[in-house]
């Protein structure tokens, strides 16, 4: 067991607030104080999740994605914000995110998929900070070159699965070894993609005009994308999430939900 203010150190210490982006809000939205027993860590929050953490019995909810990421103007029982926090409120659940500073943390979103491809000299895509291990996204290298569909199959495999899969825009028998990537969306950066020598950028939330112009754009050597599902992308962090918030509080229980929320439940394609 744990004081909520001892977690929120820890939290901070691993996924610094001053590192967030402007536009974000990482930290609480909801504080209950208290001794923490159980703690569910998730992509997002939503009344399932909720639901999975009161039935645990847990007293905190750390998602990646800040519930209250947009101002809302109430918290009606009636609507998406107001039934959960609610909710929350009488089950005595606080709610924490570490957004886009756990993206650019050491062992956070990016290096986990980074880690799962299997890149080795990774290094950020974006750096922050003169500390060349802080940063948005990644690049590294396969241990070998393989072809794009080799390495599309490795990143399906590499990910939980999903309804939409792994799409991929490129030639698939094209050699590949240097790997740009960024989880969660990432075409902001897909600039840097470009001109970073990386044979194939993998991302999230790819649309239509933003990858025409991408793989159309003439370089030396062809430029690929693997457009990848935004939930399963992330999800990968939890893990290491888990582990190093166990580490420093070895009497509390970190579960990660079992609820999937990618928003996505089947697809469909014509004559396959």
């Amino acid at each position: 067991m744990a004081n909520l203010d001892d977690l929120e150190k820890t939290m901070q210490a691993l996924w610094p607030v001053e590192h967030a982006e402007d536009w974000d809000a990482p930290g609480f939205s909801l504080s209950v104080p208290g001794e923490v027993n159980c703690v569910l860590l998730s992509v997002d929050l939503t009344g399932a999740v909720l639901a999975e953490a009161i039935e645990k019995k847990c007293q905190l909810v750390i998602s990646h994605h800040p519930f209250l990421l947009k101002g809302i103007s109430d918290v009606n029982w009636d609507s998406l914000k107001g039934s959960v926090l609610q909710t929350a409120i009488r089950a005595g659940v606080s709610i924490y995110a570490a957004h886009t500073n756990a993206d650019v943390a050491v062992d956070g979103v990016s290096d986990s998929l980074a880690k799962a491809f299997g890149l080795v000299d990774v290094t950020p895509l974006v750096p922050i900070t003169s500390d060349s291990k802080l940063g948005h996204g990644r690049i590294g290298h396969l241990a070998r070159e393989i072809s794009l569909k080799e390495f599309a199959i490795l990143v399906a495999e590499a990910l939980p699965f999903t309804a939409r899969g792994v799409s991929v825009s490129g030639n698939p028998d094209a050699p590949v070894s240097t790997i740009a990537l960024c989880g969660g969306a990432g075409d902001s950066f897909m600039q840097v993609a470009l001109q970073s020598g990386a044979d194939v950028y993998v991302t999230s939330d790819l649309r239509h005009h933003v990858t025409l112009d991408a793989s159309s754009t003439p370089r030396h050597e062809p430029f690929a994308l693997v457009d990848i599902s935004h939930w399963a992308a992330e999800s990968l962090w939890l893990e290491s999430a888990k582990s190093m918030l166990a580490s420093a509080h070895p009497d509390v229980a970190f579960d990660i939900s079992e609820v999937v929320t990618d928003p996505w439940t089947f697809s469909i394609n014509r004559g396959i």
